[in-house]
């Protein structure tokens, strides 16, 4: 077996444990070491927080749910490290399809040991692009014209002593 399909084997693994409501085969998936951001921000630093955090979830609010997803790419960045682009969601035992607004997008790095691949790093975010608006658009110019104020009357990032700036200011 390649290392893309072993990958991708351990990606529907994890998977199967979480849709098993298994939170020990699903903290398997990970290195003892790993750290894990959830979709909302949250951190855990090692495999039995990711469990810990996994059965209290799977024994309360996501009990019987399954989770969904699908690998985009696998980027290997050195022998034995790959970094893994996928996209997840968690469909709960009361629906039929996976809503849109839970869509997250994972980067995932996989390293192999003497065992095998392992997830070592993950992070989840919701899938909710924001379009910027254009430059010279209302809400632009009200920006340049609150940080132009805030500079006159001395609040803000420009106040703060002996804070750097960061970027080149522009009038």
């Amino acid at each position: 077996m390649t290392d893309d399909e072993q990958i991708t084997a351990l990606f529907e693994r994890m998977c199967t444990a979480w849709t098993g409501g298994d939170a020990r085969a699903y903290g398997e998936c990970f290195t003892a070491d790993c750290d894990y951001i959830s979709y909302d921000g949250t951190r855990a630093q090692g495999r039995e927080p990711v469990i810990a955090s996994h059965d209290k979830l799977f024994r309360g609010v996501l009990y019987d749910s399954a989770l969904v997803g699908r690998i985009e790419s696998i980027r290997h960045v050195s022998d034995g490290v790959a970094v893994v682009q996928a996209t997840g969601s968690v469909l709960t035992a009361w629906r039929t399809k996976l809503p849109k607004r839970r869509l997250t997008r994972n980067t995932i790095v996989a390293v192999r040991g003497a065992g095998g691949w392992q997830f070592t790093a993950i992070h989840n975010g919701r899938i909710r692009p924001v379009h910027p608006p254009e430059p010279d658009s209302p809400p632009a110019r009200l920006a340049r014209a609150l940080v132009h104020a805030s500079r006159r009357l001395g609040l803000g990032r420009a106040a703060a002593p002996g804070r750097a700036s960061s970027g080149t200011r522009r009038s």
